[in-house]
């Protein structure tokens, strides 16, 4: 049975999600299709400008993406406390930066004077933009909907252009954000559509690599969207950023894109990466959920009392991924 979204996001839970949107039938999202031999690449600037845009207006930062010939994966952070720091006037900004706004809405940004009744209906707006602002399901609308219409635009045809409602799995721990971050760039290397991290167009890893090399050799920074940026442990209470380094991160995903390129996924490097070196992790098993995360997880990632937590407040008696869980997360002997 399908939970209602309400349910399934809540920052008191985490402020991490992976999303995934899909597209509907043989629709392109980017990529070339070969059978018409048309090429959709532009169509992933579309979704580059629009997330840049989503990122600087929403209270939501972008973690992680890569972005598919027919699919597309996110991992999201909630900010209430930017949302919650947002003046009147901010929300009215970032909202008209998205949708049309109202009369009232744009008096109030030129300074001109609006009567008690339009006062009145603008602070009720107000109150609902911020909502909205802050909210996972209005960002993933405010994208889909946005792509949608440009491409049946383009392709000249109308109706659903994305397969259903965008699936989503809640990141419970560090863990298992660090393990949809690596899922997520990772995904062209599974594909065999790339053999390393820096050849993995449309994803947040080769933006990451090209943030890097933009810094050594002054050439500025690489285009958008704007990634939420890490930070070293010393400063794991800032709310702006990652709570691991850059280094560790791009270690790990290089390390084990090169394990999957090999195509020895038996295979354990006699040093385990320092990503996952202070966690109770199995590492033959964290391997293994890279490759499958989303058939061994549905609704959430987690440790196995993290997803006992969770299916409690849900009224369940488990989530599906639990058994995945207790084996990534073994009980340590002695």
């Amino acid at each position: 049975m399908t939970r209602a979204r309400a349910t399934l996001v809540s920052v008191q839970d985490t402020p991490y999600y992976h999303c995934i949107g899909r597209c509907v039938r043989r629709a392109f999202l980017c990529g070339f299709d070969s059978q018409s031999q048309t090429s959709f690449e532009h169509r992933s600037t579309w979704v580059q400008q629009r997330l840049a845009l989503l990122c600087d207006s929403f209270a939501i930062e972008l973690c992680a993406y890569a972005l598919m010939s027919n699919h597309y994966h996110l991992v999201l952070k909630l900010s209430p406390q930017r949302l919650k720091d947002f003046s009147d006037r901010e929300v009215i900004e970032r909202w008209t930066a998205v949708y049309a706004g109202t009369d009232a809405a744009r008096k109030y940004l030129n300074h001109q004077s609006i009567d008690d009744v339009e006062s009145a209906r603008l602070d009720r707006q107000i109150k609902q933009w911020r909502e909205r602002l802050g909210d996972l399901s209005w960002f993933m609308r405010s994208l889909n909907e946005h792509i949608a219409r440009k491409a049946n635009a383009e392709d000249q045809c109308t109706g659903h252009f994305w397969e259903s409602r965008f699936k989503s799995q809640a990141l419970l721990d560090e863990t298992a954000l660090i393990t949809a971050m690596a899922y997520v760039d990772l995904n062209p290397i599974r594909a065999k559509i790339a053999t390393s991290i820096e050849s993995s167009d449309f994803t947040s890893g080769q933006a990451r690599c090209a943030q890097i090399k933009a810094l050594d050799d002054d050439s500025g920074p690489p285009a958008m969207p704007r990634l939420i940026p890490f930070i070293e442990s010393e400063h794991r209470r800032s709310l702006d950023h990652l709570p691991f380094s850059l280094k560790d991160y791009l270690d790990l995903i290089n390390n084990t894109g090169r394990i999957i390129v090999s195509g020895k996924r038996g295979f354990i490097p006699a040093q385990q990466p320092r990503l996952l070196d202070s966690r109770n992790v199995d590492l033959q098993e964290w391997f293994d959920t890279v490759i499958r995360l989303q058939a061994r997880y549905e609704l959430a990632v987690g440790s196995p009392a993290r997803l006992a937590q969770l299916a409690k407040r849900w009224g369940k008696h488990w989530l599906h991924g639990i058994r995945h869980a207790r084996r990534l997360h073994p009980i340590p002997s002695g």
